[in-house]
């Protein structure tokens, strides 16, 4: 009889076949590469691919795509990684870049793997738990400066408010100056009245 067996359980038998001569090490850096990783929606220019693809995550956790467009679809990741690039001092480029940092080592800690190969109800409990302790520690030391998580969901709001898929299909939107109606009704147009400066 024919069985399908997993990688994962091919690599145990070749592993014990071999005398255990597959390194522990070797094992873990194969096994990785059986996940799926997030593809990314842009190139990064401040961020490294993988401190992109949390950013990514995180940002669509914060604006989930329901029947409007998430933070993804608004283009908030390279919104962020720009805004981080250009207009952040090197001070605050750091703390964001530690954060993130231990934003992903508590990922690792607490689910035993990095954030972006959590599974998704995980991502959301430690966004959320991390969430919930920076507003409690805000609350506390009004002086403090924002954490990770809240610079992060700053530049969400931030971008995606701002993008054209926010402004129009989440916001209401009217171009300003506005449209031009050149043939109208008088009655439409003030009543021959001009307009107050």
């Amino acid at each position: 009889m024919n069985q399908l067996i997993d990688r994962r359980e091919a690599l145990r038998k070749t592993a014990l076949l071999m005398g255990a001569a597959v390194s522990a090490s070797a094992l873990t850096g194969i096994l990785q590469g059986c996940k799926a990783t997030p593809e990314l929606t842009y190139t990064p220019q401040f961020f490294t691919e993988d401190q992109a693809r949390i950013v990514m995550e995180v940002a669509e956790i914060i604006i989930p795509k329901t029947d409007t467009p998430g933070a993804k679809d608004a283009g908030v990741p390279g919104f962020i990684d720009l805004m981080l690039k250009d207009c952040y001092k090197k001070e605050d480029q750091d703390r964001f870049i530690a954060g993130l940092t231990a934003f992903d080592a508590e990922a690792k800690t607490a689910y035993g793997d990095t954030f972006i190969y959590c599974k998704p109800e995980q991502q959301v409990e430690l966004v959320t738990k991390t969430h919930t302790a920076a507003l409690a520690e805000a609350k506390e030391n009004k002086e403090a400066k924002r954490p990770f998580i809240l610079m992060a969901k700053e530049l969400t709001l931030l971008g995606f408010f701002t993008s054209e898929p926010g402004a129009t299909q989440v916001l209401q939107y009217v171009a300003v100056p506005g449209s031009y109606k050149g043939c109208i009704p008088l009655s439409e147009a003030g009543n021959g009245k001009t307009w107050a400066s």
